[in-house]
Parts: C-alpha cells; structure tokens; sequence
C-alpha cells in the first residue's frame, strides 16, 4: 500500500512538471496597427521575433513611403519572466530615432507600451497590442 501510495505522487508530480516548465514563447509573427501620420489611416506593422532561452532577436516590417515595406533589425531584445523588450531604431533624412517596445507575454497577444521621443525630443509613449498569426 505505502508503495502503491509513493509510486502514485511520483506520477502526478510527473504530470505536473512539463506544464510548469513549458513558458510561452515569443518565437512567431506578431502583428499589430498604429494611427497613420498626420491622422492618416492606419498602419499596419508585423514582427517576426526568434527567442532563444532570454535572448530574442527578429525583424519589424513597417510600411515606407509610396507602399514599400521596410524591415528594421530589433536590438537589445529579452524575454525575462514573460515580459518581452526589445528597440527597434529607423532613420530618415539622416535623422535616427528609436522606440523602445515592452510588453507583457501571453500565447497569443503582447500588450504594453511603445516609448519614443516626438520630433520635438520630447518623451512620448502609447499602447501596444500585437496578436500572434496563426503558424502555416
């Protein structure tokens, strides 16, 4: 019976293992919308994110002028504790300016804040919401 007993915690202690250690990934397509310069209409920017232990790496694809995407290497990237952060910096006329994305990590979303500065340098920060894209 004592057997019986042990041998039976060592399963359920078993069957509890994978799912705790089994974090959600930030690897995959994320995408989301902004308000388009100006009060023009929305634009439309994805990710596509690589996470490798705390380390995430990937590419921000952005719509340019007259309808070329432009993609953007992310810097700095993390994932730590399921908070995600990573800088993605554009330049334009010479002029680089930098966003700092974090946002908290679910399986299908990352919501947080996207924190830049204006044309001014002044501190500027708005809402993030990326949805994951169904894998193929």
């Amino acid at each position: 019976m004592k057997s019986a007993l042990c041998a039976l915690v060592a399963l359920g202690s078993l069957a509890t293992a994978p799912a705790e250690d089994k974090a959600v990934s930030a690897s995959g397509t994320w995408t989301w919308s902004m308000p388009g310069w100006g009060g023009g209409a929305e634009r439309k920017l994805s990710a596509v994110l690589v996470q490798d232990g705390e380390k995430l790496t990937g590419k921000v694809k952005s719509p340019g002028r007259d309808g070329a995407e432009t993609e953007t290497e992310i810097a700095e990237g993390s994932v730590k504790a399921g908070e995600v952060s990573f800088t993605v910096t554009r330049e334009w006329n010479g002029n680089k300016r930098t966003a700092s994305y974090t946002g908290k990590l679910t399986a299908d979303a990352i919501t947080g804040k996207i924190a830049s500065k204006d044309r001014e340098g002044k501190d500027q920060s708005r809402d993030w919401t990326a949805k994951r894209e169904a894998t193929k």
